[in-house]
């Protein structure tokens, strides 16, 4: 038997006894990572001993100095520990919360005890003992631990994301995105847990960690700050491209506007990086401010009953999204993007003249009249038609009551115009300005053409030698 002085100085007081078992799965693991072996068993056996086996090379009491271990330091993104002083914490907390412990290798098996130090009989600490071994061909290190709770166990395992059950999104170079399946946001650096947050969407697990990272990993691996980890979750996010994150994200965008939501969105990049994906991968979206939702028109009634969905975005967003690309390398789909392609795609429903009422019939007979108010120009206008769907205009969203086709030639009134000669004669005329001058609604131009136009037109109509007296012509417009 050989005695072996543990040293420890400063006791961990409010640790727990899954505290300590956590520092002894944590050793575990990174032995199992290091070797490639494979992962550690955790069971009890038929006496209620609680056991934590691994498979690799077998504890040394060397192993429980406190030294830097050189390997673990050069593997900083493959382990989890770096320092002996996490077991010499774990087998202090055992001795003061009364759980026996054995530590089985094949080099030796280490108990713990309380000594005298060397010769000062009056300073007790604690020891290891460590003895020949039970088994000298035993692969691995066996911790075999009397005492424990099976909750004590469970606790443990909850520190560790191998354990957790929680499921992964997918996978970066800096990372893993974790799917928040217990109401809780955790991040984990290689597999362990060292902080929970109230308000992120999802979990996550380092694994490539920065300088200022490591530096921020304490003795206790607990509680450690947002500042530590905030570059790499953001790393991580920056680099997913899964249509399940983008639609997570994307739903928990459009709770901005209420003010509730989680904290990964006040990341306007982040926002940016989740619409790109979505926008991808799904081409059925369209991204609209709040001012498009309230004045989005009949486009916005005809995308909802195409199934497009509606993603309102802040107007910060919107903004970017405007002079962005997918990751397709396509314009994302808003109001005006999206009301280009209907109209691309639009068909008019043309009403033979046969197929109208005898009242439409008798004011559509107008059009030829009203025609030849307007200066003669050869082949300016090919066609007067009707059509009971109409495109919506660019200004109202409401469906427009008259329209000049310049590829066509042709003016297309919608058939409710035909309802009286005041409607069906106001909309033509407009129409027929836009022919003649070759300007847009809600112009200064229009309305000076148009203006102009009118001068024109009642001049000709006084001036007229039509059979019909100007004045009375006036009359029959007016009461019609």
């Amino acid at each position: 038997m050989k005695k072996f002085d543990l040293n420890i100085e400063k006791v961990l007081e409010h640790w727990t006894i899954p505290h300590a078992l956590r520092e002894i799965i944590a050793n575990a693991l990174d032995e199992s990572n290091l070797t490639n072996t494979k992962e550690p068993l955790i069971f009890k056996d038929e006496d209620n001993k609680w056991h934590i086996k691994d498979f690799g090379r077998g504890l040394k009491y060397e192993h429980l100095t406190q030294n830097e271990n050189i390997e673990k330091t050069e593997n900083p993104d493959k382990v989890i520990g770096k320092f002996g002083v996490g077991l010499k914490d774990a087998l202090a907390t055992f001795d003061r919360r009364n759980v026996e412990i054995l530590i089985q290798s094949k080099y030796s098996d280490i108990t713990i005890k309380k000594l005298s130090k060397g010769d000062f009989d009056d300073l007790v600490t604690l020891h290891a003992i460590v003895n020949s071994p039970t088994n000298p061909n035993l692969v691995g290190t066996d911790f075999i631990l009397t005492g424990l709770k099976d909750d004590d166990i469970e606790k443990a395992k909850d520190f560790f994301l191998l354990y957790s059950g929680e499921k992964m999104i997918e996978k970066t170079k800096y990372g893993e995105l974790i799917e928040n399946k217990k109401n809780r946001s955790r991040i984990y650096v290689n597999g362990i847990c060292i902080a929970e947050e109230d308000n992120l969407l999802f979990s996550y697990n380092i694994t490539s960690t920065t300088k200022k990272l490591r530096q921020s990993l304490n003795r206790e691996r607990t509680n450690v700050g947002r500042s530590a980890y905030t570059d790499r979750v953001k790393s991580i996010l920056l680099e997913c491209k899964s249509p399940t994150f983008a639609r997570k994200l994307v739903d928990d965008l459009q709770k901005i506007q209420t003010g509730i939501y989680h904290d990964e969105l006040q990341w306007v990049d982040v926002q940016l990086h989740a619409c790109k994906i979505l926008s991808s991968k799904d081409k059925k979206v369209m991204f609209l401010s709040a001012y498009d939702l309230m004045d989005g028109g009949k486009y916005l009634s005809y995308a909802k009953e195409e199934g497009i969905r509606i993603i309102t975005v802040p107007d910060s967003l919107a903004n970017k999204l405007e002079t962005s690309k997918d990751l397709d390398g396509n314009n994302f789909r808003n109001l005006e993007t999206y009301a280009l392609e209907w109209n691309e795609h639009f068909e008019f429903d043309i009403v033979k003249v046969n197929q109208l009422t005898a009242k439409e019939k008798e004011i559509f007979k107008y059009k030829d009249t009203i025609v030849s108010w307007f200066p003669k120009k050869s082949n300016l206008i090919n066609d007067i038609v009707i059509s009971n769907s109409m495109r919506p205009d660019n200004y109202t969203g409401n469906d427009a009551l008259g329209l000049w086709e310049p590829s066509t030639k042709r003016i297309i009134i919608k058939r409710s115009q035909l309802k009286n000669i005041q409607s069906f004669a106001g909309t033509l005329v407009h129409e027929l300005v836009h022919a003649h001058t070759n300007t847009d609604d809600n112009t200064i131009e229009f309305e000076n053409e148009l203006t102009e136009m009118l001068g024109k037109l009642s001049t000709l109509i006084l001036e007229s030698s039509n059979p019909v007296k100007p004045k009375s012509m006036l009359k029959r417009l007016l009461n019609k």
